[in-house]
């Protein structure tokens, strides 16, 4: 089977499977956190390389404070649960503004892992157009080097995205590492994901035709 080096997961749907269970929004997002573990593990079993996790983005930031408050929080406690699962840790965002955690500062710089893990990114206050402009004075992107310029350019170029919550969009989701990925997507929302949830995608991706173009 062939195994997609980088995976991307959109870990949609924590709101609306939230309001199913009769609890307010905000308390969908930390019962994301056990799922992202068990993503980075079926992952990383699978024989998988790198995996980046959509965690929320500059336009998230308009939603109520109490779901803000909520998400920043799970960010902050998914890459301290990735850290000690082993995994080499990357936190991608725009850390120039309050909303991106603090606690994250030291993880904007690859942290080295464990002998046998894997790479994980986790995108913390995200926006494609901030990815997309270069930090030294916003200029133009050299079409030979558009993967060198750009702020996440420690994060590979995508295989396979595997969307949660049955939207069929990337909503932002690293336009440059995206360009040639695989798009699954499932129906099911993201604090109900299985094992099975990958190894399904992994499966349809081998079924494949991966041209990249030529």
């Amino acid at each position: 089977m062939r195994i997609p080096s980088h995976i991307g997961i959109i870990p949609d749907g924590n709101r609306r499977w939230a309001t199913n269970q009769g609890y307010t929004k905000d308390k969908g997002y930390e019962h994301g956190l056990d799922p992202g573990i068990r993503a980075y593990r079926s992952c990383r079993d699978a024989g998988v390389k790198e995996v980046t996790f959509y965690g929320f983005t500059t336009d998230n930031t308009r939603r109520p404070a109490s779901q803000k408050e909520a998400f920043i929080k799970a960010c902050v406690e998914a890459t301290r649960m990735l850290v000690e699962e082993g995994a080499h840790v990357l936190v991608v965002g725009n850390t120039s503004t309050p909303l991106f955690p603090k606690e994250l500062m030291d993880y904007t710089k690859r942290h080295k892992g464990k002998e046998g893990e894997i790479r994980a990114n986790i995108l913390v206050n995200y926006g494609w157009y901030w990815d997309l402009t270069n930090i030294a004075g916003k200029e133009a992107v050299n079409k030979n080097n558009i993967h060198g310029a750009i702020q996440s350019s420690d994060v590979s170029r995508l295989d396979l995205i595997i969307r949660w919550g049955g939207r069929r969009r990337l909503s932002g989701f690293l336009p440059v590492q995206s360009i040639y990925a695989d798009f699954f997507v499932l129906d099911e929302y993201w604090p109900d994901f299985t094992e099975e949830h990958v190894r399904r995608a992994i499966e349809w991706y081998n079924t494949q035709d991966i041209t990249l173009g030529g």
